[in-house]
């Protein structure tokens, strides 16, 4: 597909125009997409799938269409679950990995590239935006003026909690989880826990699948069940009488 001019300022992260007719029928485009899927009602996992990937413009052929029902999902296993509704701007600047589990009314602005990775799981309401404006009034000029935008990475295997907002240009490191009801505004390290508005780090996941912690555990298997049973509230409270804490 050839891209516009804007569009291709947009995917750079240079001020465009949204407004002009090439962006807004891909918005109107992505805008009936997303309705379709969430207003399916009752349907297979397999419509489901194509209804999603609709949205993404994702055109991969499905695999054959099985007779029996739950043989026929389970080919559909890896793909994303979308929980209804969701909504999107554009859908063609979204990559979503294997596994991954977006729960209901999430928002997704992807003005630039956003790419949610493999087994990562979104809580209710959260949204992700990649795009903004310009701080200067005259400049931003309501419609008539431009935007620009970020791009938006969270990596394999995070925890996003529910209401969480992530804002443009961050990148949420593999294996991170994101406090509910949390605004991220800077890049969060892999392997940590953060919560908060600004979100700042909490604490360091102990896991084996964090590489850098081989060294700590003397080969040791690690199986840490502390986490969802202590809220995050009881963390951050307890960092905030204490001198040393760390903000992100």
């Amino acid at each position: 597909m050839t891209l516009s001019d804007e569009k291709r300022k947009a995917l750079r992260g240079e001020l465009f125009l949204a407004f002009v007719p090439e962006l807004l029928a891909e918005r109107h485009r992505c805008s009936n997409a997303c309705r379709r899927l969430n207003d399916a009602g009752d349907v297979s996992r397999r419509r489901l799938v194509e209804l999603w990937r609709d949205i993404i413009g994702d055109d991969r052929p499905p695999p054959p269409l099985l007779a029996n029902a739950e043989q026929d999902a389970a080919q559909f296993e890896d793909d994303p679950w979308i929980e209804r509704p969701i909504r999107v701007d554009y859908g063609t600047n979204v990559r979503l990995g294997t596994n991954v589990f977006i729960n209901f009314n999430c928002t997704i602005l992807d003005t630039c590239l956003v790419t949610i990775g493999s087994r990562t799981l979104l809580g209710p309401n959260v949204s992700i935006f990649s795009g903004m404006h310009p701080l200067d009034p005259e400049l931003r000029n309501g419609t008539r003026g431009p935007e620009l935008g970020k791009e938006v990475h969270v990596e394999e295997d995070c925890w996003i909690g529910g209401n969480v907002v992530v804002l443009p240009g961050v990148r949420i490191g593999r294996g991170a989880t994101v406090g509910a009801g949390s605004v991220v505004t800077k890049d969060v390290p892999p392997y940590h826990v953060v919560a908060g508005n600004p979100a700042r780090i909490l604490r360091k996941v102990k896991t084996n699948a964090d590489p850098t912690q081989d060294s700590l555990t003397n080969g040791k298997t690690i199986v840490e069940v502390a986490g969802a049973e202590k809220p995050m509230c009881e963390m951050a409270e307890r960092l905030d009488g204490q001198q040393n804490g760390t903000s992100i």
